[in-house]
């Protein structure tokens, strides 16, 4: 079984300045993920096809919505934010949830962490250096930086949701 292309989604320009073209590659990788998750139900996208792995596409996508709070909202803008999944006690809190977590829960908060991402960055140089710093590295960042990572984080992910959703129902597709 071979997934519909998805018409949501839009290849980047082979052409665009820098800015463009991030926003480009990162708006489609966004766009991967909810297309790895189309058609699926509630339990298929909270399994847990690869263990002894916890990631199920549920867990990727909350996932995902911690990132793009922690990358552009808490250290690019230096907001200090309440946790969203994961907390001290959980670092893996965005992969473990209960009975009462929900696909239309999960992504609802990613599209709005999206969209708050894509203000936190409108407008702004990618030369700008966050306001905070790492927790992990201790480092501060350009937006470039952040930019170019979170493309690399959803490639990354996105082969693991090409993974479980083959694994899933079969489907395939680039």
């Amino acid at each position: 079984m071979t997934l519909s292309t998805g018409s949501h989604r839009t290849e980047p320009s082979t052409t665009a300045d820098e800015r463009s073209m991030l926003d480009g590659w990162l708006d489609y990788h966004r766009s991967t993920l909810a297309w790895k998750c189309e058609g699926l139900s509630d339990g298929q996208l909270r399994t847990t096809p690869l263990l002894p792995s916890a990631l199920s596409l549920l867990g990727l996508v909350r996932h995902m919505a911690e990132v793009e709070r922690y990358w552009f909202r808490e250290i690019m803008l230096g907001e200090d934010l309440p946790e969203l999944y994961s907390t001290r006690e959980d670092p893996d809190g965005d992969f473990h949830f209960g009975d009462g977590d929900t696909w239309a829960e999960a992504e609802q908060v990613w599209q709005t962490e999206v969209e708050l991402a894509r203000q936190a960055a409108a407008g702004r140089s990618l030369d700008l250096v966050s306001k905070a710093e790492s927790h992990h590295r201790g480092e501060v960042f350009s937006l470039r930086w952040i930019y170019t990572h979170m493309i690399e984080e959803y490639a990354r992910h996105n082969g693991h949701a090409d993974l479980l959703r083959e694994h899933l129902d079969g489907a395939t597709g680039e």
